[in-house]
């Protein structure tokens, strides 16, 4: 099924790098055909102003807080900017929440979409909370933009990498790939492991004959993790092929067990080397 109606959740402070993001993220649905509808959400903040109070007073009435909310209309400004420039059909809401509140709410608007497209700040709280709840609780794919490398994202997706431990997150995920996977110039497979075995190596040709049946020639390799972490594997092979986007499962280990002692998943939220499309 082709991706044509996606999301694109959006939260907190514009800056250079966020505009870079929104542009490259509304680019990307011009390319897929897709009409992408903008969220921006206004969070409520409490701002306690200081107060000097007078030396002579014996009592005073506690200030109130200053209720506040971030700039979302100014993303909303650079989204309809990209939109007008690039010609896609687009959708804009805006809606205002407690902190709390945001990433639930995305999740429950992504269940009728294809696909939610989401910038992605490095190592941001916020960031990683909105991408936890979309992949947990949409039931849809997410597509991450990288904030600090949207200036340089290609939007084109010509090569493509897989990541393939044969875990049911990894099949999902290639599932959700398949509408990208044939326009591709190359599709690569790989499992990070220091194993090797002929099980894994099965497993590899397996999903190259499965993606042949939908018209996609794939190539299968194992790469050595040596003493790294998966994650880790992953970039290094993204800088070394020169790759568009990255497809893979997430959290094949329980999320309390990458949360405690760090995975491929968190490491990939906390800070995208890419695009990557990610499903639960």
């Amino acid at each position: 099924m082709p991706i044509k109606d996606v999301l694109l959740p959006l939260v907190g402070e514009p800056s250079d790098a966020t505009v870079a993001a929104i542009d490259k993220c509304v680019a990307v649905a011009g390319d897929l055909g897709a009409c992408i509808t903008a969220l921006a959400i206004e969070e409520d903040i409490l701002v306690r102003p200081q107060v000097i109070v007078s030396a002579d007073l014996d009592n005073s009435t506690a200030t109130e807080a200053v209720r506040s909310v971030t700039d979302a209309k100014s993303l909303l400004k650079a989204f309809d900017s990209a939109a007008t420039r690039f010609g896609v059909r687009n959708e804009q809401k805006l809606q205002r929440l407690a902190a709390a509140e945001i990433p639930l709410y995305f999740a429950k608007c992504a269940r009728l979409k294809d696909l939610s497209l989401v910038p992605v700040k490095s190592h941001v709280g916020q960031s990683e909370k909105v991408v936890e709840r979309l992949l947990f609780g949409s039931g849809r794919p997410v597509l991450m933009c990288p904030e600090h490398r949207a200036a340089e994202l290609r939007v084109a997706f010509d090569h493509i990498l897989v990541a393939w431990d044969h875990s049911a997150p990894a099949a999902r995920a290639v599932a959700d790939a398949l509408p990208l996977l044939p326009a591709a110039t190359s599709v690569r497979i790989i499992t990070a492991t220091d194993e090797n075995t002929p099980e894994q190596r099965q497993s590899g040709r397996d999903l190259v004959s499965h993606l042949g049946q939908h018209g996609v020639k794939a190539t299968f390799e194992t790469v050595k993790i040596d003493g790294s972490s998966v994650g880790m594997v992953f970039e290094a092979y993204l800088k070394a092929h020169a790759i568009d986007l990255l497809v893979m499962g997430a959290y094949r280990h329980s999320r309390l067990n990458e949360v405690v002692w760090g995975g491929a998943t968190k490491t990939v939220i906390g800070r995208p080397p890419s695009w990557v499309m990610m499903s639960r």
